[in-house]
């Protein structure tokens, strides 16, 4: 069931320039949404939007079926997770968390019960009385989070919370966003452009570009099934190799290689993409590459190189691979696992 809801919301600055662009979208209660998308696509300004903290120029935005366009920021019952923190440097962890309960007038009985219980929640109890210079990144992300529980809102939103931390804190710190997400079933939508955070934090996707919903899915559906070349392009790592061509008779043709396809599209102008392990080493294959560069990851070994019509592609390997640079090799495609982009509309095919 719908739970936080945007109805057509736009948002057009003064200079004219459109962050925003007539975007709908239903978030279900208990879902951890993800806003998912480059710089500048306008992930950002919609989550401030939600929050209050960015009027809107046009559309509708509902939470728990009230309508809270014009309703104050404090009043909205939204508790907001900011990347640089937003501690108060002279307040210790336990005022920190306290102080929302305390403008509301609770009882101090009542603030140290919830305020204890959230730092027993989070593993901060024996930081209460630090203050947040004197904390690591994580343990002051994990008491901006804090602070944001003890209020007990109707729905989270967090603004890229994990880009100060370093990569280790990181996958450490989306863990527990993760876990407590979901124990404590609270709406919660996450602002990042990072897509491995996307993709592991998600039940679903907002693929995000220029100001419009691209995509909206599972992980694994957006992953699979790309609705525009710009969705399959942001997602994945490495990145799906594209290759310029024609369907003719049922075939893409290229200069570099052509094949078969299990489609029924008419002949037209196509962009093919392949994702990277959909490729694999057979003699018998028809895409020649010559090996330009090879990156060891362990388990893996990402191989590059370029076809015969100069077309840099990719594929994974296995980690221990003997191949060099400088030698010709021949791929195959996985049978069927392929993606056909319209070359004038970008949107998927098949």
């Amino acid at each position: 069931m719908s739970f936080l809801e945007l109805e057509n919301v736009t948002k057009i600055y003064p200079n004219g320039t459109k962050a925003v662009d007539e975007t709908s979208l239903s978030i279900n209660e208990g879902e951890l949404m993800v806003f998912v998308g480059p710089s500048g696509c306008g992930k950002s300004t919609l989550l401030r939007m939600i929050a209050g903290l960015e009027d809107i120029t046009d559309g509708e935005i509902k939470l728990d079926n009230r309508v809270i366009n014009k309703v104050d920021p404090s009043e909205r019952d939204i508790a907001m997770v900011f990347q640089n923190y937003a501690l108060y440097p002279h307040m210790n962890v336990f005022k920190n968390l306290s102080y929302g309960l305390k403008n509301k007038g609770e009882s101090k009985e009542e603030i140290e019960k919830k305020v204890n219980e959230v730092a027993e929640l989070l593993e901060i109890k024996e930081f209460l009385q630090r203050k947040p210079g004197q904390l690591s990144g994580g343990q002051r992300q994990r008491v901006a989070m804090g602070r944001a529980i003890v209020r007990n809102p109707k729905a989270f939103l967090f603004d890229e919370p994990l880009s100060n931390l370093d990569a280790k804190l990181r996958g450490q710190v989306r863990i527990e966003i993760k876990r407590l997400q979901k124990k404590m079933g609270v709406t919660s939508v996450f602002v990042t452009h990072d897509q491995v955070e996307a993709m592991t934090l998600g039940d679903r996707l907002a693929v995000i570009n220029e100001g419009v919903i691209e995509q909206v899915g599972s992980p694994i559906e957006v992953y699979e099934n790309p609705a525009t070349y710009f969705v399959a392009e942001f997602i994945g790592t490495p990145q799906m190799n594209f290759i310029n061509g024609d369907i003719k008779s049922n075939k893409f043709v290229s200069q570099g290689f052509s094949c078969s396809l299990n489609s029924d599209i008419s002949d037209q102008e196509v962009i093919f993409g392949i994702r990277p392990e959909n490729l694999k080493v057979n003699p018998n294959g028809n895409i020649i590459i010559k090996i330009d560069l090879i990156e060891k990851l362990g388990a893996d070994s990402i191989i590059y190189g370029y076809d015969k019509s100069n077309n840099y592609i990719c594929y994974r390997e296995n980690g221990n691979t003997k191949m060099k640079s400088g030698e010709e090799i021949t791929l195959e495609i996985e049978e069927g696992i392929y993606h056909l982009f319209d070359k004038e509309t970008k949107k998927r095919l098949n």
